[in-house]
């Protein structure tokens, strides 16, 4: 199975976990997800009213420099810590 493959089996095992993650790990399996998909950030930071898109903003943004690859093993990673953790 290719990197882009396994990442992508994760990424839809991960939304049938049985209890939600908790916010920090839904922000870093976020973060990682979008520097695997797009690369580096590229949207404006949102406004100091929208909370919950200034969170997965800096999420992101955290993962700034890190190459795709990099990004997916380690949404990989967390994910099989998430399923481990919450079951499915």
């Amino acid at each position: 199975m290719t990197l882009k493959a396994e990442f992508e089996q994760y990424a839809e095992d991960v939304k049938k976990v049985k209890t939600r993650p908790n916010d920090q790990e839904l922000r870093d399996l976020y973060g990682f997800y979008k520097q695997a998909i797009i690369g580096d950030i590229n949207i404006d930071k949102p406004g100091i009213l929208d909370m919950k898109g200034k969170a997965k903003w800096e999420a992101w943004n955290l993962r700034k420099g890190m190459s795709n690859e990099d990004a997916m093993n380690a949404y990989i990673s967390l994910a099989k810590e998430v399923i481990e953790k919450y079951g499915m």
